[in-house]
């Protein structure tokens, strides 16, 4: 195993209360360090911020308000890295912190600066500490659990495999929380409409996930060609056990993968605006990778600029692709309907043929429910 993203759940990391439990992340940190020490280079997607702060402020707990959240995220994050800089400098292995938001990666050059950075320090032999930035996030740009959060790290650095460790052993046939016939599934070969059923309402004490979120993160994982595993962090051995797939549920990976540019695209969980296509256009993009032309477009939302992410919808309103604009959505409303040799004849000047290259669209899966239940 070259490169391994390992996402720590809330509840391993604290002590049942929702308090933030060094023994418990003392726990962790040394089989991590004992594949760092036997050249696997780690990445670690962390949750524990809020619960590192908890206790010593009781009274930003009580409250309900966002406000209130950030603030013990912003005290936390000190708290939790002192943490893991302390038990890491044991091992005599350097730590970064790195914290992110769904805006950080909403172009290009900033995808490209957050994958260089983490690749550096992996050159350098530092262990990445990676958090979603809830200072700063709101619900427009965030990616809400670190579920969802690892599986876009995990492509973004080319992981062999994005490991979750979490409070249960796997993704089951029923909730064995409440029923003790639920079997564990050792192996998921495609994240279908069916397995995610399984998923059910079954969420966590402390943090954001649930199963619903690691399903979505396996989705993600395993369209970028990575395979991820569902295990149980307060085993012994829990990330090489599940790196090696003696334990847990394995999601194996789509070997199709995606190039550099679309994992890009996939990163977006949503773009500035859509543009709302025909039927036909629909299955042009859907079935015979095409790309978008200006006569298949008859409508568009929202605000863009050329060279921004958008959706593609069909009409009624299911997501069909994200892609890269060639033009501007006022250019679009323009040109829509027409045929691409008319398209300098309206606007003046001419950005290409296709509204959306091929190239730079990623094709959503038609069993998705909704785009951002399945697309960061």
């Amino acid at each position: 195993m070259r490169r391994l993203v390992v996402k720590f759940g809330s509840n391993i990391l604290t002590n049942g209360r929702g308090i933030l439990a060094p023994s418990a992340v003392r726990r962790l940190v040394d089989q991590v360090a004992d594949l760092h020490q036997a050249g696997t280079e780690v990445v670690i997607v962390s949750s524990g911020a809020v619960a590192a702060a908890r206790a010593r402020f009781p009274d930003l707990q009580r409250r309900p308000d966002l406000p209130a959240k950030q603030m013990l995220a912003a005290i936390g994050q000190v708290r939790l890295m002192h943490v893991y800089d302390r038990l890491f400098n044991a091992h005599g292995i350097p730590v970064a912190q790195a914290l992110l938001a769904r805006g950080d990666l909403g172009s290009r050059q900033g995808y490209l600066n957050a994958r260089s950075t983490l690749l550096g320090l992996l050159r350098h032999r530092v262990v990445p500490v990676i958090n979603e930035n809830d200072v700063v996030a709101t619900d427009e740009i965030k990616f809400g659990d670190n579920d969802t959060l690892s599986a876009v790290v995990a492509g973004l650095v080319d992981a062999d495999m994005l490991v979750l460790l979490t409070d249960i052993d796997g993704l089951y046939t029923a909730d064995p929380r409440r029923d003790p016939s639920a079997k564990l599934i050792r192996e998921v070969p495609a994240v279908t409409a069916q397995i995610e059923r399984l998923a059910g309402g079954s969420g966590s004490t402390h943090g954001t996930g649930g199963m619903v979120t690691k399903l979505r993160a396996a989705r993600l994982a395993t369209a970028a060609g990575i395979p991820m595993v569902i295990a149980d962090g307060r085993m012994e051995k829990a990330i090489a056990g599940a790196a090696s797939g003696a334990v847990g549920t394995l999601f194996l990976a789509d070997h199709g993968g995606l190039d550099a540019r679309r994992r890009w695209l996939r990163a977006h969980l949503g773009g500035r605006g859509a543009v709302l296509v025909d039927d036909g256009a629909a299955l042009a993009l859907r079935s015979q990778g095409r790309s978008l032309l200006a006569a298949g477009v008859v409508g568009i939302q929202g605000r863009f600029d050329r060279g921004e992410p958008v959706e593609v919808r069909d009409r009624l309103n299911s997501l069909v692709a994200y892609g890269i604009s060639n033009y501007a959505a006022t250019d679009i409303a323009r040109i829509r309907g027409s045929h691409s040799g008319a398209i300098s004849g309206v606007l003046g000047y001419h950005h290409g043929d296709e509204v959306i290259h091929r190239d730079n669209l990623v094709i959503v899966p038609a069993d998705v429910d909704q785009a951002r239940e399945a697309i960061v």
